[in-house]
């Protein structure tokens, strides 16, 4: 399993070829782009825990990373910039990404780029990660029956539901499920976010301290179970430097 998607914005056939390898020795899936509209477009649709930016595709480059930072989806994506030997051109990245490539580029020079960001994007993934998972799930409506239900995946900020019931989104509910291999319930205020025939998304808006570490800690040894062991290595690094 892939810990990350990266879109990587560029028409260099070079650069393309030497990040892209460099992104698949981390297991980080890279998705190439080589306009910027379309670029553009895949950020309104799409999820990336990174986004990389040539500044050979001229003025319009600065415009997708103005687009990540006001995306709801990928405003805490980790940037980076793609620059040449213009010192102005750079600097002007700098101020818009967190990290930036520089030509000519080799596979030290972006490994020494990739290491300090690595972190980042591991809890980049981290944050997003939807674990697949089916278990019994009730939602308490105000002043109407109760809904029960089961899960077909959760996160640390919400949850996706399988049940025949309609509700609204926007509707304020309380949902109390229990982890697998847990005895007490988590309880969380919730949003009704998305309905569809079947199945419903579930926003967390309150949930306790006590609950927020317990599933955070949940979900963070279940993402450690799916990385490969040398990415899993990394990620546990990760896990102790943030306590």
């Amino acid at each position: 399993m892939a810990m990350g998607v990266a879109l990587l914005v560029s028409a260099d056939p070079v650069a393309i070829q030497q990040l892209g390898h460099a992104l698949q020795e981390l297991s980080i899936t890279p998705d190439v782009c080589r306009e910027v509209p379309a670029a553009v477009g895949l950020l309104n649709r799409r999820k990336f825990e990174a986004v990389m930016v040539d500044l050979q595709l001229g003025e319009q480059s600065g415009l997708i990373l103005d687009e990540v930072h006001l995306s709801s989806s990928n405003r805490t994506a980790v940037t980076f910039g793609i620059g040449d030997n213009d010192a102005a051109g750079i600097a002007a990245f700098r101020k818009k990404s967190q990290f930036v490539f520089e030509r000519p580029l080799s596979a030290q020079s972006i490994h020494k780029t990739l290491r300090p960001a690595y972190s980042l994007i591991l809890r980049e993934r981290r944050r997003y990660f939807r674990y697949p998972v089916s278990i019994p799930v009730i939602i308490q409506r105000e002043s109407k029956r109760e809904v029960r239900c089961n899960s077909v995946n959760i996160s640390g900020g919400g949850m996706a539901l399988s049940t025949q019931v309609p509700l609204v989104p926007g509707e304020n509910v309380r949902v109390r499920f229990t982890l697998p291999d847990h005895e007490a319930p988590v309880l969380a205020e919730s949003t009704i976010c998305w309905s569809k025939t079947g199945h419903l998304g579930v926003r967390f808006a309150s949930i306790s301290e006590e609950h927020t570490s317990e599933l955070q800690t949940w979900l963070s040894q279940k993402l450690e179970q799916v990385l490969p062991e040398f990415v899993a290595d990394q990620f546990r690094k990760v896990e102790r430097s943030s306590k």
